[in-house]
């Protein structure tokens, strides 16, 4: 067994990340896999009659450790993601996404899951337990469990190429996002930019060994630049680059992707009954049918483009009158929306920064956890974290029960 595999000998049974290489997350998501299949098997070929403990519930706990490893490798993989991750990401896609058809789409096992469902009124179930096994029915009729097999072997391809669609759209846009960078080296272009805002754009142009101030797509860079920036044109310049991301004409563009993944969809919801992937995607959420989303939306539009005209109207002049602008583009919205705050209500949200600090955030959110839930966050150092900036923290109940830990 591998270190992903195998129990963590670590405190709180956490992820043991310095230990870890990237060499280990495909053989262990390849043991995970095997080790699901064996636990589904083992529930298909149970020679007893199918009952909500050996069927059921025997699901709802099948195949732990591939979540355990796929939790690991997707949350790292999504918080502090390189060339190498995207990679095993590309590969596992497909392979995760096989697992998921081969037990949605194994006619034994939904036939068991089927004969448990159809005794439901007259088996002692609670709450939760009533709950899983609806949920298990639905889970397979809805992905799958009653097509016939060309149909299935056609739900399996769609869902193969879906899985690696969806890996390279985020991939391309975050490549895009990553390779933007606005260079300033003229002092008059940072006019009106907070100080602190100045300050870290210098610190990453030294750290990348250029002089003046670097400006990216990321939200702590970009959305004080378009708020606070005076100069128009390089507001201009980086709103566009945002808007940009994976949609322009380079090795990242989306394009392709978005009209295959519609199409895919729409090819897998008629496939599975549904007359779009709206409807299919719906039907087990609160709206429940695209009908109701456009009514929704349409009523609040009613309601509410009077008010967004007023305001927009109030915001065209004001713009108009403070420096003469004839038009408001996208790329002025933050920026004059600021301003008028500050005229109107003397409110500046870089005066509010200094109490909205991490500390005074986690402390406000971890004082009303434990008034909610008796909840207590109490920081400890002794857990492998997989970056310097993670912070750590044990979450004990009000009886000083362990409850888990966070990383922050």
């Amino acid at each position: 067994m591998g270190i992903l595999t195998e129990k963590f000998n670590t405190a709180y049974d956490t992820a043991p990340f310095s230990k870890i290489t990237e060499k280990d997350y495909l053989p262990a998501f390849e043991e995970g896999i095997a080790l699901t299949k064996k636990e589904i098997d083992a529930i298909v070929n149970n020679p007893e009659a199918p009952t909500f403990e050996n069927t059921v519930e025997a699901l709802a706990f099948s195949g732990m450790t591939l979540d355990r490893i796929s939790n690991i490798f997707f949350n790292l993989h999504a918080a502090d993601t390189n060339e190498e991750l995207e990679k095993i990401a590309q590969e596992v896609a497909p392979k995760l996404s096989a697992l998921a058809n081969d037990i949605n789409l194994n006619a034994e096992l939904f036939a068991r899951i089927k004969a448990v469902y159809e005794q439901k009124d007259s088996l002692p179930l609670n709450e939760e337990q009533k709950t899983l096994l609806e949920k298990s029915y639905k889970t397979f009729t809805r992905n799958g469990a009653l097509l016939n097999e060309e149909q299935k072997a056609q739900l399996r391809e769609i869902d193969a190429r879906l899985s690696v669609l969806k890996l390279k759209f985020g991939e391309n846009v975050l490549a895009d996002n990553n390779a933007y960078r606005l260079h300033i080296t003229d002092i008059q272009d940072l006019s009106g930019l907070p100080e602190s805002v100045i300050e870290a754009a210098a610190a990453l142009a030294k750290a990348e060994g250029k002089d003046g101030w670097i400006f990216t797509l990321d939200y702590p860079s970009y959305i004080p630049f378009v708020t606070y920036a005076d100069n128009r044109e390089l507001r201009k310049e980086i709103t566009l680059a945002a808007g940009r991301k994976g949609f322009q004409n380079n090795a990242n563009n989306n394009e392709a992707i978005v009209l295959e993944i519609v199409r895919l969809r729409h090819q897998r919801a008629q496939l599975l009954g549904y007359a779009t992937h709206a409807d299919f995607v719906l039907e087990e959420r609160m709206a429940e049918s695209p009908t109701k989303v456009w009514n929704f939306l349409n009523d609040l539009l009613e309601k509410a483009k009077p008010a967004a005209w007023k305001e927009f109207e109030e915001l065209t002049a004001f713009a108009q009158q403070r420096d003469g602008l004839d038009q408001l583009q996208k790329w002025d919205g933050a920026y004059y929306s600021e301003k008028l705050k500050q005229q109107k209500f003397q409110l500046d949200d870089e005066l509010l920064k200094p109490y909205f600090k991490l500390e005074n955030v986690l402390a406000g959110v971890f004082m009303v956890a434990n008034k909610l839930y008796g909840l207590q966050f109490n920081e400890v150092d002794n857990i492998d974290k997989y970056h310097p900036d993670v912070r750590t923290f044990e979450v004990k109940e009000r009886k000083q029960k362990f409850g888990g830990c966070v990383l922050c």
